[in-house]
This record gives structure tokens, C-alpha cells and sequence, in this order.
């Protein structure tokens, strides 16, 4: 690397300056101090951990996004991790024990192999709420309602909310009676919703018509309300995990339209875009002229089950770093005061005394700096520092 571009910072890893990292954390304090109204924890896991706890149970999507790197220590192969949700499921698993239900929050810096979405970042920092412990709908209710206040607490408006369930997908491909290479080709199209691809690869499927009605329909519900109704009347009564399904769709959809009514609702029952580990619900939530989405979440009862403790959970995350760029995000700043180069102990009193009240207080070392940027300055009148306005 030549001197001129040592300054550069790989693809996809940016850095905050002071204007947005004022931001950033404004933004992460108001975020978790409003999921610490809502009963949940913060929890702080490592940036690094051996790999295969890091990866156990999140499937091989978080295995490619995820940085290997050797401990110079043990030898061991060590992960940086690329999602939190492994590590809060080894948390609740193994360092809290609790049997009851369980809320944990999180926000950090992760890292990612290759670029996430359309913006290119590889350095998102992610904010997250988690329950384990309950498998009910209720929990999912909770979750869902927390990201959408998470998402309005950040200062976003006309959000869309996506909604699909994984056991859509699996309850059709298990009743087509599928081999693994064939499931394995059809959720790859899903996933990419390549409709032409798909209808010539059922055509050529060894299954009855009604089958293949299924497997090329399934990706075309995609819409309003409207779509549940059409899964009931494509799907009857293929199985009961459908079934549950949709209904436990229709309860989510009703909720939001209660409580959050200018949200809007689509739903897609394919969606297969998130990590493999999901077992129920899945759902994102957009804003209009931003492809990406700007929050993630969804149900995944088995993640805890490698560490020795299978429990319900559900959760969800988002990008503080994204949300910034979204939003204009309103920084209280602090009023500045100027003072001289700390040099007796009644000068260093009134600094504290000042600090301990929120000012700024900054000690000038020379005449370089502005002071048309600071709001007043320290004086020394009659035997006492004082604030005194500054000509700003």
C-alpha cells in the first residue's frame, strides 16, 4: 500500500465524524432507554468468539457473511461476529439460566464479509430486541410493536411493514414431497423471485397438477390483505402449519392495523430473504425510496436448542447508521464556554462546577480558536471566575 492511500478504509467500512456520531449516539440512548420502558435488558456480547458457538445454529448464510480470524492464543478458529442473535441465545442459554421469560436488548458495531443491501455497507451498527421463553403470539405481537415504536422513536414516518411466515414455504414444499436438491432449487428461486425460472422448473417436476399450482402460486401472493384469502383458497387444506399459519398472520395484520393504522401492510408468502434460522413469522419494515429494509424480524424457536437449552424465541434488529442517514436527528448540544488554561485551584473549581451543570467547558491553549464558536467565557472579576456572554 502506497502512503497516499493509507488513509482509505476498505469497501463497505465507514467511520462516524463528529457531527454524525453525536447522532448515532443520541439515537442509540433514545432507542434503548425506550426498550428499557418496555422490561428489556441490555446485554453486551463480545465482538469475537470462537466460531462454532458463533455460528452454531444460524445457518449458512451468517457462516459467509462472517470474518474468520485464528487466536493467536489457543489456535482456535475465531468469528467476528456479522449478527447478534447467536450470541444473545448463548447468553440467555447459558449465563442467565432463566426459565421464565426473557427480554434482551443490544446495540454494537458488526461486521460483515460482503456488502449488506443495495447501500454497500459491511459496518452496520445493530440495534436489537429479543424475547425467549414464549411461544405464543403474544410475543410476537410484542416484538412486532416494539420495532414499529422503535422505528417512529427514530423519527421515521409512512413506514410499510412486509409479513410472511416460514411455515408457508415449508408446509408446501413437505407436501409435494420434494427431494433435497429440488427444495434446495426452489428456495433459491424464491428467494431471487425468478417467476419464469420457477414455472419451467415445476413444470418438469415429478408431482401432480395441483402440486405444481402450489409451488408456482406460492410466490404470486404477494400483496394487500387480499392475500390471505387467496393462500386459504389455493392451499384448502394441504396441512395444519399452513393453516396456523395464516391465521397467525391475520392476528398480526389486525394488531398493526389497530395500533399502528398508518402503517402499511404487505405481505409475501415466500420471503425467504432472512437468515435461515427463522422458524415462524418473518417481517421487515420499509420506507418509500430506500430498497433496503430498515428493520428485520421474526420468530426462531430452534437457535438455542445447540447450546443445550431449546427455548422459543423473537426478536428483531435495525442499523442506528442507517436510521441516521433516514432522519434528521436532533442533537441537544450543550452551551460552550470558553476558559482560560486551568492554572489555580479557583479556576478548576468553577470548571468542575460548570461541567457537573452540562456546559461545555473547553481551555483555550492559544489564540487560534473561534471564539464566535462557544456561547460565553470565563472571567476573572472581582476575585471570581464568572460566565460572561461572548460577542456571538
Amino acid at each position: 500500500m502506497s502512503l497516499a492511500d493509507r488513509w482509505l478504509l476498505p469497501e463497505g467500512v465507514d467511520e462516524a465524524l463528529p457531527e454524525q456520531a453525536a447522532k448515532i449516539e443520541h439515537l442509540r440512548r433514545t432507542l434503548l432507554n425506550l426498550h428499557e420502558t418496555w422490561g428489556y435488558h441490555l446485554v453486551i456480547p463480545p465482538l469475537l468468539e470462537y466460531l462454532d458457538s458463533l455460528l452454531t445454529g444460524a445457518g449458512s448464510d451468517l457462516e459467509i457473511e462472517t470474518f474468520k480470524v485464528i487466536d493467536q492464543l489457543s489456535g482456535r478458529l475465531l468469528g467476528i461476529r456479522a449478527d447478534f442473535t447467536s450470541q444473545v441465545a448463548r447468553i440467555d442459554a447459558h449465563c442467565l439460566k432463566d426459565d421464565g421469560v426473557q427480554r434482551l436488548s443490544y446495540c454494537g458495531s458488526v461486521l460483515r464479509t460482503v456488502p449488506s443491501g443495495l447501500d454497500g455497507s459491511r459496518s452496520p451498527i445493530q440495534l436489537g430486541a429479543e424475547i425467549y421463553g414464549h411461544g405464543g403470539v403474544e410475543s410476537d405481537i410484542e416484538v412486532l410493536s416494539l420495532m414499529l415504536q422503535t422505528l417512529s422513536a427514530a423519527g421515521l414516518s409512512n413506514l410499510f411493514l412486509d409479513l410472511g411466515h416460514v411455515d408457508i414455504v415449508c408446509g408446501v414444499l413437505t407436501a409435494c414431497g420434494l427431494d433435497a436438491n429440488q427444495e434446495s432449487k426452489l428456495v433459491e428461486l424464491y428467494k431471487t423471485k425468478d417467476l419464469p425460472e420457477l414455472d419451467r422448473f415445476v413444470a418438469d417436476l415429478p408431482i401432480t397438477d395441483i402440486q405444481k399450482q402450489w409451488l408456482s402460486g406460492l410466490p404470486r401472493l404477494c400483496g394487500g390483505k387480499e392475500v390471505l384469502a387467496k393462500a386459504v383458497a389455493l392451499f384448502g387444506d394441504v396441512n395444519a402449519s399452513i393453516r396456523d399459519a395464516i391465521v397467525l398472520l391475520q392476528t398480526l395484520s389486525d394488531v398493526v392495523c389497530q395500533r399502528f393504522p398508518t402503517v402499511g401492510l404487505h405481505f409475501d408468502l415466500s420471503d425467504l430473504v432472512s437468515y435461515s434460522y427463522h422458524t415462524g413469522v418473518v417481517f421487515a419494515a420499509y420506507v418509500p425510496g430506500h430498497g433496503n429494509a430498515i428493520a428485520r424480524g421474526g420468530r426462531y424457536n430452534n437457535i438455542g436448542q445447540v447450546f443445550g437449552r431449546s427455548r422459543p424465541a423473537t426478536g428483531f434488529s435495525t442499523d442506528v447508521k442507517a436510521l441516521v442517514a433516514l432522519v434528521d436527528v436532533n442533537v441537544d448540544k450543550p452551551k460552550t464556554v470558553l476558559a482560560p488554561v486551568c492554572s489555580d485551584d479557583l479556576l478548576w473549581q468553577k470548571i468542575n462546577v460548570l461541567r457537573s451543570e452540562g456546559y461545555r467547558v473547553i481551555e483555550v491553549f492559544d489564540d487560534s480558536y473561534d471564539a464566535g464558536d462557544a456561547d460565553f467565557k470565563l472571567d476573572f472579576v472581582s476575585g471570581v471566575w464568572q460566565l460572561m456572554p461572548t460577542s456571538r
